[in-house]
Protein backbone atom coordinates (compact mmCIF):
# COMPACT_ATOMS: atom_id res chain seq x y z
CA UNK A 1 0.00 0.00 0.00
CA UNK A 2 2.79 2.31 0.77
CA UNK A 3 4.82 1.51 -1.93
CA UNK A 4 1.24 2.17 -4.05
CA UNK A 5 1.27 5.57 -2.95
CA UNK A 6 4.53 6.74 -3.23
CA UNK A 7 4.55 5.62 -6.65
CA UNK A 8 1.31 7.78 -7.03
CA UNK A 9 3.51 10.44 -5.77
CA UNK A 10 5.99 10.80 -7.79
CA UNK A 11 3.48 10.41 -10.96
CA UNK A 12 1.81 13.56 -9.95
CA UNK A 13 5.17 15.09 -9.62
CA UNK A 14 6.41 14.25 -12.80
CA UNK A 15 2.98 15.59 -14.09
CA UNK A 16 2.82 19.23 -12.67
CA UNK A 17 4.92 21.73 -15.64
CA UNK A 18 8.25 23.05 -14.97
CA UNK A 19 8.70 26.78 -15.58
CA UNK A 20 10.89 26.99 -18.25
CA UNK A 21 14.75 28.13 -17.54
CA UNK A 22 15.24 31.86 -15.99
CA UNK A 23 11.86 32.60 -15.77
CA UNK A 24 10.54 33.95 -12.34
CA UNK A 25 7.10 32.77 -10.41
CA UNK A 26 4.75 35.27 -9.23
CA UNK A 27 5.76 33.96 -5.78
CA UNK A 28 8.99 35.52 -5.83
CA UNK A 29 7.76 39.36 -5.57
CA UNK A 30 4.76 38.66 -2.85
CA UNK A 31 4.20 42.76 -3.03
CA UNK A 32 2.93 42.67 -6.55
CA UNK A 33 1.56 39.15 -6.96
CA UNK A 34 -1.32 40.09 -7.02
CA UNK A 35 -1.04 42.28 -10.05
CA UNK A 36 -0.10 39.73 -11.96
CA UNK A 37 -3.49 38.82 -13.86
CA UNK A 38 -3.42 38.38 -17.70
CA UNK A 39 -6.69 39.74 -18.11
CA UNK A 40 -7.15 43.94 -17.59
CA UNK A 41 -10.91 42.23 -16.69
CA UNK A 42 -9.28 40.59 -13.74
CA UNK A 43 -7.63 43.60 -12.66
CA UNK A 44 -10.66 45.79 -13.14
CA UNK A 45 -12.49 43.19 -10.62
CA UNK A 46 -9.25 43.02 -8.06
CA UNK A 47 -9.45 47.05 -8.19
CA UNK A 48 -13.10 46.90 -7.24
CA UNK A 49 -12.36 44.68 -4.57
CA UNK A 50 -10.08 46.41 -2.97
CA UNK A 51 -11.77 49.57 -3.05
CA UNK A 52 -15.14 48.28 -1.77
CA UNK A 53 -13.11 46.92 1.15
CA UNK A 54 -12.67 50.39 2.02
CA UNK A 55 -16.29 50.85 2.73
CA UNK A 56 -15.48 48.73 5.69
CA UNK A 57 -13.31 51.25 7.22
CA UNK A 58 -14.50 54.22 9.10
CA UNK A 59 -12.68 57.36 7.30
CA UNK A 60 -12.26 61.09 8.65
CA UNK A 61 -12.53 63.41 5.56
CA UNK A 62 -9.46 64.98 5.86
CA UNK A 63 -7.87 67.00 3.08
CA UNK A 64 -5.01 68.39 4.97
CA UNK A 65 -1.67 67.89 3.62
CA UNK A 66 0.22 65.65 5.73
CA UNK A 67 3.77 64.74 5.49
CA UNK A 68 4.43 60.87 4.92
CA UNK A 69 7.06 58.73 3.77
CA UNK A 70 8.17 57.91 -0.11
CA UNK A 71 7.55 54.94 -1.39
CA UNK A 72 4.82 53.51 -0.45
CA UNK A 73 3.55 56.57 2.27
CA UNK A 74 0.01 57.08 2.98
CA UNK A 75 -1.56 59.20 5.95
CA UNK A 76 -3.27 57.14 8.88
CA UNK A 77 -5.31 54.63 7.82
CA UNK A 78 -8.40 56.94 10.00
CA UNK A 79 -8.17 59.74 7.12
CA UNK A 80 -8.45 60.29 3.67
CA UNK A 81 -10.14 62.11 0.61
CA UNK A 82 -11.31 60.73 -2.19
CA UNK A 83 -8.11 60.21 -4.04
CA UNK A 84 -7.06 58.42 -1.11
CA UNK A 85 -9.79 55.69 -1.92
CA UNK A 86 -7.89 55.05 -5.44
CA UNK A 87 -4.24 54.89 -4.05
CA UNK A 88 -5.19 52.20 -1.63
CA UNK A 89 -6.90 50.56 -4.01
CA UNK A 90 -4.06 50.25 -5.88
CA UNK A 91 -1.79 49.90 -3.57
CA UNK A 92 -3.63 46.99 -2.46
CA UNK A 93 -2.80 45.39 -6.28
CA UNK A 94 0.28 46.12 -5.59
CA UNK A 95 0.66 49.61 -7.38
CA UNK A 96 1.96 52.52 -5.58
CA UNK A 97 0.56 55.83 -7.23
CA UNK A 98 2.51 57.63 -5.35
CA UNK A 99 5.75 56.85 -6.89
CA UNK A 100 4.53 56.53 -10.31
CA UNK A 101 3.21 60.45 -10.40
CA UNK A 102 6.54 61.11 -9.15
CA UNK A 103 8.66 59.24 -11.56
CA UNK A 104 6.01 60.20 -14.20
CA UNK A 105 6.62 63.97 -13.64
CA UNK A 106 3.20 65.25 -13.65
CA UNK A 107 2.92 67.07 -10.82
CA UNK A 108 4.90 69.64 -8.66
CA UNK A 109 7.43 66.95 -7.40
CA UNK A 110 5.97 66.66 -3.58
CA UNK A 111 5.51 63.34 -3.30
CA UNK A 112 3.55 64.29 0.34
CA UNK A 113 0.80 65.46 -2.00
CA UNK A 114 0.68 65.52 -5.77
CA UNK A 115 -0.92 62.13 -5.86
CA UNK A 116 -3.74 62.87 -3.52
CA UNK A 117 -4.80 65.69 -6.47
CA UNK A 118 -7.67 64.49 -8.36
CA UNK A 119 -5.79 67.37 -11.09
CA UNK A 120 -2.42 65.42 -10.98
CA UNK A 121 -3.86 61.88 -11.41
CA UNK A 122 -6.15 62.88 -14.41
CA UNK A 123 -2.44 63.82 -15.90
CA UNK A 124 -1.36 60.57 -15.05
CA UNK A 125 -3.96 58.18 -15.95
CA UNK A 126 -3.92 60.16 -19.12
CA UNK A 127 -0.47 59.40 -19.57
CA UNK A 128 0.17 55.76 -17.85
CA UNK A 129 -3.19 54.37 -19.19
CA UNK A 130 -5.96 55.19 -21.57
CA UNK A 131 -8.34 58.09 -21.66
CA UNK A 132 -12.11 57.46 -22.67
CA UNK A 133 -14.66 59.96 -24.06
CA UNK A 134 -16.82 61.29 -21.25
CA UNK A 135 -19.88 60.02 -22.46
CA UNK A 136 -24.03 60.82 -21.24
CA UNK A 137 -24.08 56.98 -22.17
CA UNK A 138 -23.49 55.60 -18.21
CA UNK A 139 -23.25 51.86 -20.30
CA UNK A 140 -20.06 52.90 -21.62
CA UNK A 141 -18.87 53.29 -17.74
CA UNK A 142 -17.05 49.95 -16.90
CA UNK A 143 -16.18 48.20 -13.30
CA UNK A 144 -12.46 49.78 -12.79
CA UNK A 145 -13.03 52.75 -14.76
CA UNK A 146 -12.06 55.77 -12.81
CA UNK A 147 -14.06 58.88 -12.94
CA UNK A 148 -13.68 62.48 -12.38
CA UNK A 149 -16.10 65.21 -11.27
CA UNK A 150 -16.81 69.26 -10.93
CA UNK A 151 -18.29 69.42 -8.01
CA UNK A 152 -19.58 73.03 -8.13
CA UNK A 153 -20.96 73.24 -4.70
CA UNK A 154 -17.82 71.38 -2.98
CA UNK A 155 -17.51 72.22 0.50
CA UNK A 156 -13.68 71.03 0.68
CA UNK A 157 -12.76 70.66 -2.94
CA UNK A 158 -14.48 71.41 -6.27
CA UNK A 159 -12.84 68.48 -7.74
CA UNK A 160 -14.19 64.81 -7.38
CA UNK A 161 -12.55 61.30 -8.25
CA UNK A 162 -14.28 57.64 -8.33
CA UNK A 163 -13.71 54.02 -9.42
CA UNK A 164 -16.66 52.73 -10.69
CA UNK A 165 -17.84 49.58 -9.47
CA UNK A 166 -19.00 46.05 -11.13
CA UNK A 167 -22.43 46.44 -9.53
CA UNK A 168 -25.57 48.39 -10.40
CA UNK A 169 -28.61 50.29 -9.60
CA UNK A 170 -32.40 48.83 -9.82
CA UNK A 171 -32.41 51.40 -13.19
CA UNK A 172 -29.07 49.66 -14.47
CA UNK A 173 -26.63 52.85 -13.25
CA UNK A 174 -23.41 51.26 -12.27
CA UNK A 175 -22.37 52.21 -8.76
CA UNK A 176 -19.60 54.38 -8.12
CA UNK A 177 -16.97 53.88 -5.15
CA UNK A 178 -15.56 57.04 -3.42
CA UNK A 179 -15.76 59.52 -0.83
CA UNK A 180 -17.62 62.69 -1.02
CA UNK A 181 -17.08 63.23 2.71
CA UNK A 182 -18.90 60.72 4.94
CA UNK A 183 -16.35 57.74 4.62
CA UNK A 184 -15.66 55.30 1.81
CA UNK A 185 -19.21 54.55 0.27
CA UNK A 186 -20.73 52.20 -2.79
CA UNK A 187 -23.49 54.40 -3.98
CA UNK A 188 -26.18 55.45 -7.12
CA UNK A 189 -23.76 58.77 -8.05
CA UNK A 190 -22.35 58.44 -11.47
CA UNK A 191 -25.10 61.10 -12.97
CA UNK A 192 -25.45 63.10 -9.45
CA UNK A 193 -22.49 66.01 -10.79
CA UNK A 194 -20.70 67.09 -14.14
CA UNK A 195 -18.12 64.27 -15.47
CA UNK A 196 -15.12 65.65 -16.48
CA UNK A 197 -12.83 62.64 -17.21
CA UNK A 198 -13.03 59.17 -18.37
CA UNK A 199 -9.82 56.66 -17.87
CA UNK A 200 -8.69 53.30 -17.05
CA UNK A 201 -5.40 52.31 -15.73
CA UNK A 202 -4.48 48.56 -15.51
CA UNK A 203 -1.00 48.31 -15.20
CA UNK A 204 -0.88 44.76 -16.35
CA UNK A 205 -1.98 45.65 -19.70
CA UNK A 206 -0.39 49.23 -20.86
CA UNK A 207 2.23 50.96 -21.14
CA UNK A 208 4.97 51.94 -18.18
CA UNK A 209 4.07 54.89 -16.50
CA UNK A 210 7.35 56.27 -17.70
CA UNK A 211 7.35 55.89 -20.99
Amino acid sequence: MIRLMMGTAMLLVLAVPSAPAGTKSSHDDPLRASARVEAPDAVAMALVAAARRQTWVPVVYSPSYVKIGYPMGDVPWYLGVCTDVVVRAYRALGVDLQELVHKTGVGSGDTNIDHRRVEVLRKFFARAGESLPVSRDLASYKAGDLVTFHLPNGNFSKTHIAIVSDRKSAKGTPLIIHNRGFGTQEEDWLSTEKITGHYRFFPSATRSAAG
